[in-house]
């Protein structure tokens, strides 16, 4: 999988539109992920109304690209009917995995903002969207056509690889 091999976080994209197809396609490979329990406590926010992308500029210090970006993809998870809570985050951290792969796969670039665990950041994102109080905000997916991509860096590193046979 060379997704995996190139992708890197773009935080400049150009003024163009996501195609429809596209961003059902990395919808279906967030849903893809494995989840705790079979859990599946994501629910997925497409937001391409550049009002609304302000707004959630607005909600962390490192968010404001979300301003310019031709959508964002806003993650939250169900607060009930939640089988093993506390493994939400890893259910979430995985589905976010898999957009930023599919993202890559499908020449687009985009970046995971840190959203939660901050309350201030949750409370802005859910305020921007006019979320139900039933969700919390995960992250926040920037993402479009990317003006410049950047080259990964290879971080492999046998040092932090150890055998037990």
């Amino acid at each position: 999988m060379d997704a995996i091999f190139t992708r890197t976080s773009v935080r400049s994209y150009e003024n163009r539109p996501v195609e429809d197809e596209k961003i059902g396609k990395i919808l279906r490979a967030a849903m893809a992920a494995p989840s705790a329990m079979n859990q599946q406590p994501w629910e997925f926010y497409v937001v391409t109304n550049q009002s609304a992308l302000r707004q959630l500029s607005e909600a962390s210090p490192y968010a404001g690209m979300t301003a310019e970006a031709p959508a964002a993809l806003v993650l939250c998870y169900r607060k009930t009917d939640i089988k093993v809570p506390e493994l939400v985050d890893v259910d979430m951290s995985l589905a976010t995995e898999n957009i930023l792969l599919e993202i890559e796969a499908l020449g687009l670039g985009g970046v995971m903002l840190g959203i939660a665990p901050f309350e201030e950041r949750m409370a802005k994102v859910a305020k921007a969207l006019g979320l139900p109080e039933q969700l919390s905000v995960f992250t926040v997916v920037p993402f479009g056509y990317p003006l410049k991509k950047n080259p990964q860096q290879d971080r492999y590193d046998e040092s932090r690889v150890h055998y037990v046979r």
